[in-house]
């Protein structure tokens, strides 16, 4: 994983924070800083700004004076809406009392694996994986162990027997991502049920990030439109905890504004967190959210299209020969191997000089993700377009 930042031993700090892994993407990033022309497409989000009819939400609950404390949970209307949506869009029927709204994913993550890891613990991640999981496991005082998932001729999957051997007597919890960031690999309900299985056989917990669930762009696994969920498959008693945002659907990763879903006997628990983590989310930001829950649907179709739109012109990069591209089954990003014996951080760094396309090298998702690129393509179909053509014109000069 990314390497901990070096403190002067005078400072005495705890271990936890000392260990938290610094990003992978940074120096990559300030590299591209600022240069003209660049069309980044190394972060985790789209083009579009927030709709305005969220924005309009937020400005008027500022104008009402809605700028006090507030419930730590969550206001009820944004609780309400949560389990209207989630019974929209997985059917069944969804408790209230089941979602608890945070600062952004990642408060919610972090909340999460406080509750089921700590010091002496395990917690497996398979990779290559969104470093924040690394992160919030490292600060939690638990130890991240790395599964290293398989890559074939129709992309990723997970290792199911390699997840069993490193399961020990201080593992407390296993992260999934479906649809992955940065892979692309969605899970299918025969995963699913794999990973639910493995969970009950040995106590887990399932800390269960399905962030881009409603991305799903390979027919053959989706359901009603949507990725396969743990929803699917589970029953009352199982332990997942659902990691979820507001940021990917509606364009509002500058909000921080998510969720955790829980059981809701942990709910004393979980505002107890919450109270000692931010005290609650600005009510204003809630009534945001409440508007893209209830208006959004039509906004999120049109995300989902242009995602596809970019997956199948991002796809052309295979036509080169110089990389390794299956068909990603969702989310929006593309990962990619490229052919050649240079680190990712040296292609990723040569493609700005030489490209001036802004990538993020795949050594920032874990040592598994080493030789490839991610690409985000949720953007307008122009840059992305543009992006190819100048990436497939440099590679044959990078890759050598």
């Amino acid at each position: 994983m990314n390497a901990s930042v070096s403190v002067p031993s005078l400072f005495n700090l705890r271990p936890e924070a000392e260990q938290a892994p610094a990003s992978g993407i940074v120096d990559v990033y300030n590299y591209g800083r600022n240069r003209e022309g660049l069309i980044p497409l190394w972060v985790g989000e789209g083009d579009l700004p927030t709709p305005s009819f969220i924005c309009d939400a937020a400005a008027r609950s500022l104008a009402a004076g809605e700028t006090f404390y507030t419930y730590q949970r969550g206001i009820p209307e944004l609780r309400q809406a949560l389990a209207r949506y989630h019974e929209r869009v997985y059917g069944g029927s969804a408790d209230p009392e089941r979602f608890f709204v945070t600062s952004g994913g990642m408060p919610a993550m972090q909340i999460a694996m406080r509750m089921v890891s700590g010091p002496g613990d395990e917690v497996l991640v398979p990779t290559p994986a969104w470093p924040n999981f690394v992160g919030a496991i490292t600060v939690a005082g638990a130890r991240p162990v790395a599964v290293p998932m398989v890559f074939g001729q129709n992309g990723w999957n997970l290792d199911f027997e390699r997840i069993e051997r490193s399961v020990t007597p201080r593992t407390r919890a296993i992260v999934v991502n479906s649809p992955a960031n940065p892979t692309g690999w969605t899970a299918t309900l025969s995963d699913l049920r794999a990973v639910l299985d493995l969970a009950r056989r040995h106590g887990l917990w399932i800390v269960a990030d399905e962030i881009y669930g409603r991305f799903v762009h390979d027919p053959a696994i989706a359901l009603d439109g949507r990725a396969p969920s743990f929803r699917d498959v589970m029953s009352p008693e199982d332990r997942i905890l659902f990691v979820q945002t507001f940021s990917k659907n509606w364009a509002m990763t500058g909000w921080r504004l998510g969720w955790l879903e829980a059981p809701a006997a942990l709910g004393q628990v979980i505002e107890n967190l919450i109270q000692y983590q931010t005290s609650g989310t600005p009510v204003f930001v809630q009534r945001g959210g409440i508007a893209a829950i209830e208006q959004g649907e039509e906004f999120v179709s049109q995300q989902i299209a242009r995602a596809r739109t970019g997956r199948e012109i991002v796809g052309r990069l295979a036509e080169t020969g110089l990389v390794e591209l299956p068909p990603p089954g969702g989310a929006f990003y593309a990962f990619f191997k490229v052919k050649g014996g240079k680190t990712s951080k040296e292609v990723a760094m040569a493609l700005i000089a030489e490209a001036n396309v802004g990538l993020a090298p795949g050594s920032a998702f874990g040592e598994a993700g080493e030789g490839y690129l991610r690409l985000c393509y949720a953007r307008k179909a122009q840059d992305l377009e543009e992006a190819v053509r100048r990436i497939a014109a440099a590679l044959p000069r990078i890759a050598g």
